[in-house]
This record gives C-alpha cells, sequence and structure tokens, in this order.
C-alpha cells in the first residue's frame, strides 16, 4: 500500500515517524520471535513497492508479514491492511499525532508502546500448536 496524505504536514510528521518506526518494528519482531516456536526470515521486496517481509514458519504453517504494513498500522490512526484493498492510493491516511510530543519530535515511550502492542496483537494472533 502506498499511503495518501491529506496534505504535506502529514507527510512530514509520516517522515519523522516512519524510520524509527521501523527501527522499533524490527527490534520488536527479533524479540518476539526469539521467545517463541516460530522461526522467521526475513525478504527484500522489489514489487510492487519496495519493502521487505518477515515470513514466520513453525510446524508447517507460514504466516508472511508485511514490514511496512505494520509501521503503517503503528503510524496512522486506524490503519488496517486488510480495510477495502480497492482503495488503496485513494483513501487518505491519518498520522497518529499521539506518537509525536508538542515539538512535532518522535515521543519514543509511546511509539514503543504503540508498537509493542501491535507485535504482540500479531503474534497472539498466530495459529498454536
Amino acid at each position: 500500500m502506498q499511503p495518501k496524505f491529506k496534505n504535506i504536514q502529514a507527510w512530514e510528521q509520516a517522515q519523522v515517524l516512519m524510520q524509527p518506526t521501523f527501527i522499533r518494528v524490527i527490534d520488536n519482531l527479533r524479540k518476539q520471535v526469539e521467545s517463541s516456536n516460530w522461526e522467521g526470515t526475513y525478504q527484500e521486496l522489489q514489487q510492487p513497492y519496495p519493502g521487505y517481509q518477515l515470513t514466520l514458519k513453525h510446524k508447517g504453517m507460514t504466516r508472511t508479514v508485511n514490514l511496512w504494513s505494520l509501521c503503517f498500522q503503528i503510524c496512522f490512526v486506524a490503519f488496517s491492511p486488510d480495510n477495502h484493498p480497492e482503495l488503496e492510493g485513494k483513501q487518505e491516511v491519518d498520522i497518529d499525532t499521539n506518537l509525536l510530543n508538542p515539538a512535532g519530535e518522535v515521543d519514543w515511550s509511546r511509539l514503543e508502546e504503540k508498537t509493542t502492542a501491535v507485535i504482540k496483537h500479531l503474534f497472539n494472533n498466530l495459529p498454536t500448536d
């Protein structure tokens, strides 16, 4: 998915949030994989947009997770990759401004809290043995 921003301010806020969010996603995924029964491998994607995916495997089960999609779930309000794929690139996203402090910088505590919650939700919804 390629997000569509309402205005330049939203685009600038996304610019501030995306790299730190990506770093927190990778770190939180690492922690969850290490403490789970799932094996994780990363792949670099080129199509339709450059990015990365994590493939989780356990006892013949496989789940694939798009890392940008996880970042979008964290950075944007009420974003779900499964919500209306026919609207991709047409529906505007709202930045979760709770992740920014009054100066417009990353609020690291809130970013970590939300990232941890999203990653835990992902792993809690994986099939069990």
